[in-house]
């Protein structure tokens, strides 16, 4: 339920709202506005619908939350939000790029990479320590070691770094060196790591599984907000179809749809989705024009002899190209990067 606050509710009025919804054994969600005071009561619905809200003191009105997920739902929230990343805004009007190699190969190649993509605008680093990988015998990343590499890279650039988590034991050491904690598409309804992932505060980029459905999607990042932690950026990485030419099938019906259903960013990874890294440049400028609030693109200074995902890896020469066509596309459709 979602209980909104008159303009000059007092302290006192909050807090007794709070109070009587805990009472209850319900769970309290509080978005604070410009102009209202948002209260999410999350939990059983038959104690909310006995429970007469309206008649506290403070409260304007009290409405119940039809969507299965609340606290990201668009209902919960009618503004956008935006996430605030070592001081880097995810979510306004500004598009942001993570950028960087797939999998976290050497110290020497990753900062390599690091300076290339800030010098082309990339806000954000990207990099593997953890691999998840078909075959148990293709290259599972570096570990430990590679984030330390992340946070090395960070240090010399100011990047802030983003790495994916596979076990729930990898959280402490995470957190430690990584900004943006990535959940793969594999791991997008590993419950577990999800709630695991959400007791931290960090950041949480949510890519969407092979086969799931946006509903899926959005229920995965309520397991993580359940937790208290909103900071959900929404990937599309493309999803398994019957088609063949390219490595998915990238969605981009989805930026709209999750824009409508929810207030938080949405990112799109071309890079996953196609395979290819010739079509990585027209798909992010397509995101860019269909609304999305940032990219996700692999950046390689050898994408010959890389060890994953070589073949979908941008050039840093290319990658620059592509930024500067980005910034033209974005200013058409009313925003920067």
């Amino acid at each position: 339920m979602i209980i909104v606050l008159k303009k000059d509710a007092t302290e006192e009025e909050k807090d007794n709202v709070i109070c009587k919804i805990k009472s209850l054994g319900l769970s309290v969600h509080v978005s604070e506005g410009e102009e209202r005071t948002i209260i999410g009561a999350i939990g059983d619905e038959a104690k909310l619908a006995q429970t007469s809200f309206e008649s506290l003191g403070g409260v304007e009105s009290a409405m119940p939350i039809t969507k299965p997920y609340k606290l990201v739902s668009r209902e919960f929230k009618h503004d956008s939000s935006v996430i605030d990343v070592d001081g880097i805004k995810i979510g306004g009007k500004k598009i942001q790029v993570i950028a960087g190699p797939c999998s976290v190969e050497t110290e020497e190649l990753l900062l390599d990479c690091a300076e290339k993509v800030k010098a082309s605008g990339a806000e954000f680093l990207r990099g593997g320590a953890f691999k998840p990988r078909t075959s148990p015998y293709s290259f599972q990343g570096l570990g430990e070691e590679g984030l330390k590499y992340m946070s090395e890279a960070k240090k010399k650039t100011g990047l802030p770094v983003v790495s994916e988590i596979m076990d729930p034991r990898d959280i402490d050491v995470i957190c430690e060196h990584v900004d943006i904690i990535q959940i793969g598409a594999r791991n997008m309804q590993n419950f577990r790591l999800l709630t695991e992932v959400g007791k931290t505060g960090k950041t949480v980029l949510l890519k969407r599984g092979l086969s799931g459905t946006i509903a899926e999607l959005l229920m995965s990042a309520e397991y993580i907000a359940s937790q208290g932690n909103s900071n959900i950026i929404f990937c599309e990485r493309g999803i398994r179809t019957f088609e063949t030419a390219t490595r998915n099938t990238l969605d981009l019906t989805a930026v709209p749809v999750l824009k409508e259903e929810t207030h938080l960013p949405v990112f799109i990874d071309p890079s996953h989705a196609t395979g290819k890294w010739h079509m990585v440049a027209p798909l992010s400028k397509a995101a860019v024009a269909v609304g999305a609030d940032g990219l996700l693109i692999e950046v390689h200074s050898d994408p010959a002899n890389a060890l994953c995902d070589g073949g979908q890896s941008l050039k840093p020469t290319t990658f620059d190209t592509l930024m500067k066509d980005l910034r033209k596309v974005a200013e058409a459709v009313g925003r920067t990067l």
